[in-house]
């Protein structure tokens, strides 16, 4: 009879761990860690939560395409899905599916023992931009989170202000990797540079 009992502990035991163990994998579920783009039943962009196990591309400070500068001058980092960036580095352009994401933090000088130059702070929210041939008209397409929206409907009219400036002026398809140091070297090695795109 004790045996029967004991046995029957340890499976219980077994299964609250697997449980526990479960719930403890569902915080970053596989497609976030991936990268796989995941659309609601109404069309919108899940906000993507995985993105910083992606492959970080760079960061910037300031930086505006605007001939006047903006009043606040914010941190964004980029990282890219980790399929579509072993791809880029193979042939020097981008899959189907390719997801980047930009957060947006505000900056600041003084804090703790900092004493010059900025760090990030608050964030602000992302950016985010997805290629996909079947649901995209014009293959890419633009959308825009705070800091707490779970979905986000893309960018509209499809060829809107953002779509046209990376067209116009992103190095390659509608990266700006002129941005992307290591990008670019093999962007250049792979002869992939569209023409006429002003690298310096």
């Amino acid at each position: 009879m004790k045996k029967v009992f004991f046995l029957s502990a340890c499976a219980v035991l077994a299964a609250c761990v697997a449980v526990s163990l479960s719930e403890q994998h569902r915080v970053v579920s596989a497609a976030d860690a991936i990268g796989t783009p995941q659309f609601a039943a109404d069309g919108k962009l899940v906000r993507p939560t995985g993105y910083r196990k992606w492959v970080y591309l760079s960061s910037g400070y300031g930086m505006s395409y605007s001939q006047t500068p903006g009043d606040h001058l914010m941190f964004t980092n980029v990282f890219v899905t980790p399929s579509s960036y072993d791809y880029f580095v193979e042939r020097g352009t981008w899959p189907d599916k390719t997801m980047f994401v930009l957060e947006v933090y505000g900056s600041a000088s003084k804090g703790s023992i900092n004493q010059h130059g900025n760090y990030q702070n608050e964030f602000m929210g992302l950016d985010v931009e997805v290629k996909d041939e079947k649901r995209f008209a014009d293959k890419w397409g633009y959308f825009g989170f705070d800091a707490k929206e779970v979905s986000s409907e893309a960018t509209k009219p499809s060829k809107n202000d953002c779509w046209n400036c990376h067209d116009q002026n992103a190095a390659v398809e509608h990266s700006f990797v002129q941005f992307y140091p290591e990008l670019l070297k093999i962007a250049r090695d792979k002869n992939t540079i569209k023409q006429g795109v002003k690298l310096d």
